[in-house]
């Protein structure tokens, strides 16, 4: 069994999965609540399977229709109706105007949607297919969003990402990646201010991904390559627990 997402947070699925699963594979930071004796942890995240360096290798021939020349932010605005979600909301139209008003004057806008767009965010839509993401999320000024996923994936890549939503401070992944990090943060609904003080506070400082490519090496440091660690352990299970 595979997950990242803390026990607490997905309890639908950990009540029908953990029962029938021998182990758990999770981040060492990842809590499994009553199965931490099932539990295989490791240093990293999920992301950092498929954006580790060497396996995720930077290409901006990939995002010329772009305009990579000049500045740009993505914004991800979720559905949020997985299971897990109920009660849960993020980034609202209103916001999203506010956002989108503030960013404009220093560069491109480019908006990556699971939900319908309003009209007047149409002209935003990013138009590259959905395996060239993680190349347009790399070379971006910064990520604004409320999805976990890719909020992760800009921190894990070395780009500025914030998360706005009500699962802050839930997900110890995420936990991880702002606090001894400082590659995201997340901010909760209540405090839609603090989100559009955080954006001016991060378009105001100097060399702003230069800071951030320092951060991502500080973790990188610290983490495995998760691909390599989990290739060793099923192609030489059992013996690789014992490691």
């Amino acid at each position: 069994m595979v997950n990242e997402d803390d026990a607490e947070a997905v309890p639908l699925f950990v009540k029908l999965a953990y029962p029938l699963a021998t182990h758990i594979l999770a981040p060492d930071c990842c809590r499994v609540g009553k199965w931490e004796s099932k539990k295989i942890s490791y240093k990293g995240y999920h992301e950092l399977a498929y954006l580790y360096p060497g396996r995720f290798i930077p290409d901006q021939s990939v995002i010329k229709k772009m305009n990579p020349d000049e500045p740009y932010f993505i914004l991800r605005f979720a559905k949020l109706n997985a299971h897990h979600d109920t009660g849960v909301t993020g980034i609202t139209t209103r916001l999203a105007e506010q956002v989108i008003s503030k960013l404009a004057k220093h560069g491109r806008i480019y908006i990556t949607s699971e939900r319908e767009l309003e009209p007047q965010f149409e002209k935003y839509r990013i138009n590259i297919p959905p395996s060239d993401i993680h190349q347009a999320m790399y070379f971006a000024k910064m990520y604004i969003g409320d999805s976990q996923t890719m909020a992760s994936e800009a921190a894990v890549l070395g780009t500025p990402s914030l998360r706005f939503n009500d699962f802050v401070g839930r997900l110890s992944y995420l936990e991880d990646l702002e606090h001894n990090y400082q590659l995201t943060f997340g901010i909760k609904t209540n405090e839609p201010e603090k989100l559009l003080s955080k954006i001016d506070e991060l378009l105001s400082t100097p060399d702003l991904k230069k800071v951030w490519d320092e951060r991502r090496k500080k973790m990188l440091a610290n983490k495995t390559d998760v691909t390599r660690f989990m290739v060793d352990l099923f192609e030489n299970y059992p013996d690789s627990l014992r490691r």
